[in-house]
């Protein structure tokens, strides 16, 4: 620092190289840096949605498994898949930081994609082939084959929870809060972000599982192997170029720390000037490449924990800033679980859609369309709606709304919301349409071939593919940027969070509507023969879940206080910048 300035040739977000030292701009971090993340995203994406686009029908043709039993081994793992980064996160956090956390988990990720490509390839790990209508009437794959099989699919669990939260994490830590330029950058980012692993995801849905259903399994899963070893590779090679967080220790001790504090002194009074409360020096925070944060009205119990008793445990004493962090995290809880409703509505792509696909007529021609495929249609849909967000969108709804984003990051989550009504909607009659045919000809009893199209499904996984433009693109830089600097990667661990529990959710909900509507000597919504279910119900049931859902986001929208960053303009930011020297917001240096 000279004469109370920053020197503009290094970053001022309190970014360093992996050695700890200072990062120049000129030679770090941007849009440069991103595209080596970008790349190993797309591969980790494809082979991901390579497993699960299709895993309902390899559990069905290949293992001999029901559709209840299927669907939720399929959401069983899926929500184990996200839920894992909350652990990745703390540990990236707490030990090894964001980068080493990465690097370590991508090599499991890479072993469980490995052991998986054996599992479907060797006729000793998979039960005969059996060619029944019913397949629960074929010999079930023995406790082996299943070991195998299922220790390699979790296995890829616990790779992608140290991968998960940080790969998307490390992308955002490439463009400085503080620099107008960058910033700019960072608000498109997890728009193009999106935008570019959902690539990997088409080639998944169309070329991969048209693979692993005309030609055979073990290539389908062994491109996708291959790739991914390839993506970890050139992830390595952009290491010289990555700027990177310094880890503050762990998140969830630092929270607890807080919250036993405040329980601890519950009869002591909040002074009314903040001044009097406890807060680290500023160049404390210098040192550890943090920020200072001021302390703010909203939940003022917990600002109890940083007054002074003449204690000075970090069990009984906590800072300002420390508190606040708290309380970011806090606040964001209520938004979190209203997003649970949605994902358990992503749940059902990869299950009851592809199941309703392989009812349909599938041809075109002589050409077979693989149901697993119409998930193509979502990656497309998403893909053209977050590049028309983006270019048009956003730069009409600035003019009337002088926010940088166009709309706030909770609007934007709205309006995904009402989106997955209308989808569920769409399901239901279109599901409804469907028993009509198969009744009208004669094929409920025998489950045989339904004579539509499957383009009648097309619908449903395009509106669902407009509804992730929004919500989905939405929560993770809602997660991100209203997560405190110093929890980042348990920040975004909250977007993996929502999908895996919303998974969890789907697999409860089919178990016990599937044993509710059975009992009683009633028949049943969802039964291994399709033709004889009633996934009208199961849909129309999701459309009315899906509005009290809503109802519940727009009042816990309506109370929510954003971070002062996210509601600043990038013309305010660069004002800001250029008016003040250090201040408790900029990381001073030595």
């Amino acid at each position: 620092m000279e004469d109370g300035r920053v020197d503009e040739e290094y970053t001022e977000d309190g970014t360093v190289n992996l050695k700890g030292k200072p990062v120049l701009r000129s030679k770090t971090g941007g849009w440069k840096a991103c595209s080596f993340v970008v790349v190993y995203e797309v591969f980790e994406r494809m082979a991901y949605y390579g497993i699960s686009s299709n895993l309902i029908l390899y559990l069905t043709k290949k293992l001999h498994q029901g559709t209840v039993a299927s669907a939720n081994n399929v959401t069983n793992w899926v929500g184990t898949i996200w839920i894992t980064p909350i652990l990745g996160a703390y540990v990236a956090d707490a030990y090894l930081g964001r980068y080493w956390t990465f690097v370590i988990a991508s090599t499991i990720y890479l072993s469980g994609m490995s052991l998986l490509t054996l599992a479907v390839s060797l006729p000793s790990l998979k039960p005969p082939q059996c060619l029944e209508t019913d397949v629960t009437k074929c010999k079930p794959a023995s406790t082996l084959q299943l070991a195998v099989f299922y220790g390699a699919l979790y296995t890829l669990a616990v790779g992608t929870g140290g991968t998960k939260p940080n790969i998307s994490t490390i992308g955002a830590d490439q463009f400085d809060d503080f620099h107008p330029k960058e910033k700019s950058h960072k608000l498109s980012f997890f728009n193009w972000w999106m935008f570019s692993i959902f690539f990997g995801t088409l080639f998944a849905n169309t070329v991969l599982v048209y693979i692993q259903d005309n030609v055979g399994w073990t290539l389908g899963y062994a491109l996708p192997t291959l790739g991914l070893a390839v993506s970890i590779l050139i992830f390595l090679a952009g290491t010289p170029f990555y700027r990177h967080k310094l880890r503050a220790g762990s998140t969830f001790t630092r929270m607890a720390m807080v919250i036993v504090a405040a329980f601890k002194k519950w009869k002591v009074d909040v002074p009314r000037d903040p001044k009097e409360l406890y807060e680290l020096d500023v160049d404390e925070y210098a040192k550890k490449g943090s920020y200072r944060i001021e302390s703010t009205p909203t939940l003022r119990f917990l600002d109890k924990a940083c007054v002074k008793t003449g204690s000075t445990s970090p069990w009984m004493l906590c800072s300002v800033t420390q508190v606040e962090e708290t309380k970011q995290m806090l606040r964001m809880v209520p938004i979190l679980v209203a997003t649970f409703v949605p994902s358990t509505m992503i749940a059902q792509i990869n299950t009851l859609f592809v199941k309703q696909g392989t009812t349909l007529d599938r041809h075109i021609g002589s050409f077979k369309i693989p149901p697993a495929s119409l998930g193509a249609f979502v990656t497309v849909s998403l893909l053209v709606c977050v590049v028309l967000y983006d270019r048009f969108f956003v730069n009409i709804m600035k003019k009337f709304t002088k926010n940088p984003r166009g709309i706030t990051l909770l609007q934007r989550m709205g309006i995904g919301m009402v989106i997955h009504i209308v989808v569920m909607i769409t399901a239901s009659v279109t599901e409804s349409y469907r028993l009509r045919v198969a009744k009208d000809h004669g094929v409920v009893e025998s489950g045989g071939q339904v004579p539509i199209s499957i383009f009648i499904l097309l619908p449903q996984f395009i509106l669902m593919g407009t509804a992730d433009a929004f919500l989905e693109v939405a929560k993770i830089e809602f997660f991100y940027d209203q997560a405190p600097e110093t929890m980042k990667s348990i920040g975004t661990s909250y977007s993996t969070t929502t999908i895996a529990l919303g998974n969890f959710i789907s697999s409860f909900l089919l178990s016990t509507v599937s044993r509710v509507t059975r009992e009683h000597g009633s028949r049943g919504w969802i039964l291994n023969n399709l033709n004889e279910s009633h996934l009208d119900y199961y849909y129309a049931f999701f459309a009315v879940l899906n509005f009290l859902n809503f109802i519940f986001f727009l009042v816990v929208s309506r109370f929510y206080v954003y971070k002062a960053e996210v509601s600043d303009s990038i013309e305010v930011l660069a004002k800001e910048l250029k008016e003040k020297t250090v201040s408790n917001y900029v990381i001073p240096r030595d």
